[in-house]
């Protein structure tokens, strides 16, 4: 069967696009209309009973969680890209753990960071709001540190899974929550920010952005995104 990624415009549906994209796999891309709850729909529950944002339908049955499907299609298919190393390679512990890191510890962070009020009292919104941006900024030092012994799986010429994933989260911490964004300075990580520009003039990633409308640098220099359907938010 044809792959069938359900999505929303710049959300992490977009990481799992920009992995199919590198892959050069054939799928078609359904769209989920948050604004209308349809990720609460019995349809769409009955792919992802948690009601998130993504889902890839395959001919093993649906998936769910960005991760796990990043890592499927990295071991499924790798004629035309390697995202991860194989089963049986030395550095796949290190390559999955770092994958799992922003799966497990870097994305919640973030999502406490974006969407507070959904997590604690609005007179605590702001307190949460600070302390989560300065562990995010420690968290991305590290990631920063080290990168250079990660043997080319993140922030090489040739993209890898993580690549994939982290684009997109470097992208949110620009542009959200909306009530303030001034926190984040790409700049203050040189490497990743060298990575971002490489990464975002591949033909497979400029195919990903003009498909979700994010403009001509959504890495480095993100600006809202103007989807052709649907909504971000």
């Amino acid at each position: 069967m044809t792959l069938r990624l359900h999505y929303a415009p710049d959300n992490a549906s977009l990481c799992v696009r920009l992995a199919l994209e590198e892959l050069r796999l054939d799928y078609h891309a359904a769209l989920v209309d948050r604004r209308a709850g349809a990720q609460r729909a019995p349809g769409y529950l009955a792919l992802n009973p948690h009601g998130m944002i993504p889902v890839l339908e395959t001919d093993e049955g649906p998936i769910f969680e960005t991760a796990a499907i990043l890592l499927w299609l990295s071991d499924r298919h790798r004629r035309h890209a390697v995202l991860m190393p194989a089963p049986d390679a030395p550095e796949r512990g290190m390559a999955l753990a770092w994958l799992f890191w922003l799966s497990n510890t870097l994305h919640p962070a973030l999502r406490m960071l974006f969407y507070g009020g959904e997590h604690i009292a609005p007179e605590q919104v702001f307190a949460l709001h600070e302390r989560t941006a300065q562990r995010t900024l420690e968290m991305l030092d590290r990631l920063e540190a080290a990168t250079p012994s990660l043997g080319g799986w993140l922030g090489a010429d040739q993209p890898s899974a993580l690549d994939c994933y982290l684009a997109p989260m470097l992208r949110w911490c620009a542009l959200y929550p909306e009530s303030g964004t001034g926190w984040f300075d790409l700049a203050r990580w040189p490497g990743l920010r060298a990575s971002l520009e490489r990464f975002e003039t591949r033909p497979s990633v400029r195919a990903a952005i003009e498909a979700e409308g994010l403009g001509p640098r959504p890495f480095t220099d993100p600006h809202p995104p103007h989807p052709p359907e649907g909504y971000a938010t």
